[in-house]
Formats: structure tokens, C-alpha cells, sequence
């Protein structure tokens, strides 16, 4: 038997199952049907480790961890709701709620929700001023950055790093309270190595890098994506076969996603699958 047919035994919760070894905790609980908060990791990035909102408790473990990169083993008990568990992740979401602007941060609306974190709780830390209140950078009609808004997942830096576009124009500048995500060297984005795949605005988790479609029609008061319909098709720029979900509001397409589980791209597009619709309606 080799080792990717071999199976590990754990608890999650009191419930006994069965994994592949090497399954991680979090691929564990998802298919035990528990749903695990994520915030740095994605079904098509290399877990990072930053975020420490899917952290869970393993029984004889002297601290919580984190369940996106800890795999499975023989043996294992983990606890995903207990009160130490609510309690990290209730921080973790108060630190990240007094720090930025999570008004956009989909994802994480349900858990704060949840797990009745007050992210008003502390102060404002004397952050630098190049952070805070950072105006958004417009430079282009293709997407904005809005560094208020980020979180430092590292999903964006991944993406464009060796997981998908190996441009590496994104990197992490700056230690501690001036940590921050910039192009190499600070430079402009239209002089860095960015080719405009838009792969980081896929990741993104909280709108700090979005499509300039979406950021002006949330500027007019106009965005709508409970009314947005979305049409899965094939990108026909070249023969690669990589798919796009084409969404449309009021009649009009607004941006291109690819799917994450599509076995051709995986969610990444080029700049032609992520742009290039706007010959079908060039005032947009």
C-alpha cells in the first residue's frame, strides 16, 4: 500500500472518520461537513500561516493550531468549537476589525457574526501614516488598490509568486506595524513587473485589490451582486481552455472570475481572460 492510500483515524468534535494521510485538518473537517473560518488560505494557494482564524484545539497540543496546514494523524482529537477556540478566533477578528476596514470582508461577516466579536473593541493602534487613511491607488482602468482594507493574508503575494504567475511583482515591505504589501522596490505599478493577470484581485478576501468596474459602481451606490447573474463559458483568446464566470448587472458584464476547482486554470487567468471582455462594451 502506499502512502497516498493510507489512511489515518481521528475525532473531530466526537466524531470518528477516516482520512488519506496527509489530508490536512481543515480538508478533514470539510468533509466531515464542519465548517472551519479561513482567511489567509484558498483551495488554490500553498497555506501561509498568517491569518489564525482556522485555528482549532488537538487534544495533548500545548497550543492552538492552525488547521489549513496541520495535517491529519493517527490518533488525532481535535475540538473546533471549543471555548478556547471561539475565544482566539473572536480576537483574532477584533484585532483585524480595530487595524482595518472590514466592511467588504465577505468572508468574514458570518464569523464575526458568530462569534459576536465587536470589531470597535480596541483603539486604534498609532499605526503609520503611509498605512492608515492611504488614499486608493487608481492608476489604471483595470483595478485599484486599497490598502486600508488589507489584512496581510498573503494571498495576493502567493498568487502572484510561485502558486500561479511566478511574476513576483507583489512582496511584503516593512516589519511589524509597517508591514505592508507593495510592489518591488515601491515603485509605480505601471514601471513594476505586474502584467495585469489580475490573479490577486481573485484571492483578495476584503476588496482591498478589486476590479475598477466594481470599485466605481460601489463608489456610485450601485453594486449589486445579490441581482448579478453569472454565465460560466470558455475564454476564447487562445486554445488553453480555461474557463471564466462572465457576471452581468443590469444587462452589462461587470468582471471576470475563473472558477478555483477548474482542473485547466485553477482560478487564474491572464490579463486577455480577466480584461478582455471589454470590447463588448468599451465604455465600461
Amino acid at each position: 500500500m502506499t502512502s497516498a492510500q493510507t489512511t489515518v483515524s481521528l475525532s473531530i468534535d466526537g466524531n470518528e472518520m477516516q482520512v488519506l494521510e496527509g489530508t490536512t485538518i481543515h480538508k478533514a473537517c470539510e468533509s466531515a461537513g464542519i465548517n472551519t473560518p479561513t482567511l489567509c488560505w484558498a483551495e488554490n494557494l500553498t497555506p501561509v500561516n498568517v491569518c489564525r482564524v482556522c485555528v482549532v484545539e488537538v487534544e495533548g497540543s500545548r497550543t492552538l493550531v492552525p488547521s489549513c496546514a496541520r495535517p491529519a494523524e493517527e490518533g488525532m482529537v481535535v475540538y473546533t468549537d471549543s471555548e478556547r477556540v471561539r475565544h482566539s478566533r473572536r480576537m483574532v477578528l477584533e484585532f483585524l476589525g480595530s487595524g482595518v476596514d472590514l466592511d467588504q470582508a465577505t468572508p468574514l461577516h458570518e464569523w464575526i457574526v458568530r462569534y459576536d466579536a465587536d470589531i470597535a473593541r480596541y483603539d486604534q493602534p498609532d499605526l503609520p501614516a503611509a498605512i492608515i487613511d492611504e488614499p486608493t491607488k487608481i492608476q489604471d482602468d483595470l483595478y485599484i488598490r486599497d490598502y486600508n482594507r488589507c489584512v496581510l493574508c498573503y494571498k495576493c503575494v502567493e498568487a502572484c509568486g510561485d502558486d500561479a504567475q511566478h511574476t513576483f511583482a507583489i512582496a511584503v515591505a516593512g516589519r511589524g506595524f509597517d508591514a505592508r504589501i507593495s510592489t518591488e522596490y515601491d515603485v509605480e505599478l505601471p514601471q513594476s513587473a505586474c502584467v495585469y493577470c489580475g490573479n490577486c484581485i481573485s484571492v483578495c478576501p476584503t476588496g482591498a485589490i478589486q476590479f475598477k468596474t466594481e470599485f466605481d459602481l460601489r463608489r456610485a451606490g450601485e453594486w449589486r451582486p445579490d441581482q448579478q447573474e453569472i454565465t460560466r463559458t470558455v475564454c476564447s483568446y487562445c486554445g488553453v481552455g480555461c474557463n471564466l464566470e462572465i457576471h452581468t448587472q443590469d444587462g452589462r458584464i461587470v468582471k471576470a472570475t475563473s472558477p478555483a476547482d477548474h482542473s485547466v486554470a485553477s482560478g487564474h487567468l491572464c490579463v486577455k481572460g480577466r480584461f478582455g471582455w471589454r470590447y463588448v462594451q468599451p465604455s465600461i
